[in-house]
């Protein structure tokens, strides 16, 4: 898929209104905590219901 060229957008630029604030705030909150992990949302009917956030440690 391609994008139409043009200049990169700030997150606030990109926000879609439908999204609630808090949601957005949840989902920054959850990635900034993480070092190896996965975020993932589970939407109903088109709404953000649920975040779950799991935590890998790894060893070297």
């Amino acid at each position: 898929m391609t994008y139409p060229a043009s200049s990169p957008k700030s997150l606030s630029e990109r926000r879609n209104p439908a999204v609630p604030e808090q949601v957005i705030d949840a989902v920054g909150a959850a990635v900034g905590r993480l070092r190896y992990g996965v975020v993932q949302l589970t939407v109903h009917e088109g709404r953000v219901v649920q975040l779950e956030v799991t935590e890998r440690q790894r060893f070297t």
